[in-house]
C-alpha cells in the first residue's frame, strides 16, 4: 500500500511541473547510485523462500545498511523487479548501491561456498570433511558407506575412489547428498572419457579396474612426472603375473591397525588389499585418484622397469632388474653407500 502511495506521489511530482519533477528524478537517481552503509568486511544476509522485497528492505534498514527502504521498494516497482527477487544467501561488498542490490536479488547472485576433495583422500577423509563443513546440510549421517552410494547413485557399491578430486562451489542449503552426487558424476564422466582414449593392450578389463590402478598411482607418488612411469611398472608387472607389492595397499588393508609405520610383519599379514601376499589388483580403489593418475593408468610410459623405491624426497628410483632394485633399496632405505 505504501509503495503504491510513493509511486503515485512520484508520478504526481513529475506531472505538477518541471521543478518538482526534476527534483524527484534527481533524488531517485541519487539514491539508486549512492553507496549503501556496508561494513568494511562486507555484509551477508539471507532471503528465505517466499520473502517479500518489503521484508528484505526492512531487514537491511534494521541493520543500518539501507537508510530509505521505501525508496528501494519504489525502485523495484518502477523497474518491475519487486516480484522477481530470489531466495538465498547474499553478500554485499563496500561500495554497493541500491541498484546493484536489486540486480543481485533478481539474478540470484548468491554466496558460493566451497569444499575441496583432495587428491589421494580416502572416502573416510572425504566424509569427515563433508560432515564438518559449516554450510552443507547433513542428510547422510548414520548411513553405511554402501548405503551412501545407493542414495547418490542408485547402486550399492564400495564408495572408495568414486569422487573426483576438485574444488566444488555451492550455495547455502546444498545437501551432502547433492555435493557427493556431483563429485560422483564428474568422476564417472572423466573415467569414461579417459577409458575411450586408453592405450591398446592394457591388462585392464573394465574402467573400474583402471580406477583401482589410478588410485595406487595416486598414493605412490606426489611427483607429477612420475605418474606414467609408475603406471608402466604396475602394468608390466600385471602382464608378467608379478605381485604389485605396493605399500599403500597394505596400509589401506590394515585400516585402524596401521600405526603410522609399516613393519615387515605387516607386509606378511594377508588382507584382500595386501599386494605382497596376493596377485593382481586389490578389490577396490584405495583412494580418490586425480584425473592425471587416471590418464597415467590408461596411458603408461613405455620401458622395461619393474621396480621402484622411494628416495625419501618424494621421488623414486626405478630399476629394470631385481639386482639393481636391491642395490637401490640398500642405498635409499638402509643408508648404505
Amino acid at each position: 500500500m505504501m509503495a503504491r502511495l510513493l509511486l503515485r506521489m512520484f508520478l504526481l511530482l513529475l506531472a505538477v511541473g518541471v521543478v518538482g519533477g526534476s527534483f524527484a528524478v534527481y533524488h531517485y537517481h541519487r539514491f539508486a547510485q549512492s553507496p549503501l552503509a556496508v561494513p568494511e568486511g562486507g555484509y551477508v544476509f539471507l532471503v528465505p523462500p517466499g520473502t517479500s522485497l518489503r521484508a528484505v528492505a526492512e531487514g537491511l534498514a534494521a541493520d543500518g545498511v539501507l537508510d530509505q527502504p521505501l525508496l528501494l521498494r519504489l525502485m523495484a516497482r518502477l523497474d518491475g523487479s519487486a516480484a522477481r527477487i530470489k531466495a538465498g544467501e547474499y553478500r554485499l561488498q563496500p561500495g554497493a548501491n541500491p541498484k546493484r542490490l536489486l540486480q543481485m536479488l533478481v539474478a540470484g547472485e548468491v554466496v558460493q561456498h566451497s569444499l575441496t576433495i583432495v587428491e589421494g583422500w580416502t572416502f573416510r577423509q572425504l566424509m569427515q570433511a563433508v560432515r564438518s563443513h559449516p554450510v552443507l546440510v547433513r542428510t547422510l549421517d548414520g548411513l553405511e558407506p554402501q548405503e551412501i552410494t545407493l542414495r547418490i547413485a542408485n547402486v550399492r557399491q564400495h564408495p572408495e575412489g568414486w569422487f573426483y578430486p576438485d574444488t566444488y562451489f555451492f550455495p547455502r542449503g546444498t545437501t551432502d547428498e547433492q555435493f557427493l552426487r556431483r563429485a560422483y558424476q564428474i568422476m564417472q564422466q572423466r573415467l569414461e572419457q579417459e577409458w575411450e582414449q586408453r592405450t591398446d593392450g592394457l591388462p585392464l578389463r573394465t574402467p573400474y579396474e583402471a580406477l583401482i590402478l589410478a588410485s595406487l598411482i595416486e598414493r605412490e607418488t606426489a611427483v607429477p612426472e612420475e605418474r606414467a612411469r609408475i603406471a608402466g611398472v604396475f602394468v608390466r608387472r600385471l602382464k608378467k603375473g608379478m605381485r604389485l607389492q605396493t605399500d599403500p595397499t597394505v596400509i589401506y588393508g590394515l585400516g585402524d591397525a596401521y600405526t603410522g609405520r609399516l613393519r615387515w610383519r605387516d607386509l606378511r599379514t594377508d588382507t584382500p588389499y595386501n599386494t605382497y601376499t596376493r596377485h593382481g589388483l586389490p578389490p577396490t580403489p584405495i583412494a580418490m585418484p586425480s584425473g592425471a593418475s587416471i590418464k597415467a593408468a590408461l596411458n603408461p610410459a613405455d620401458g622395461n622397469e619393474l621396480y621402484f623405491v622411494s628416495r625419501n624426497d618424494g621421488s623414486h628410483h626405478f630399476s629394470a632388474t631385481l639386482e639393481e632394485h636391491n642395490a637401490a633399496v640398500r642405498r635409499y632405505q638402509l643408508g648404505e653407500q
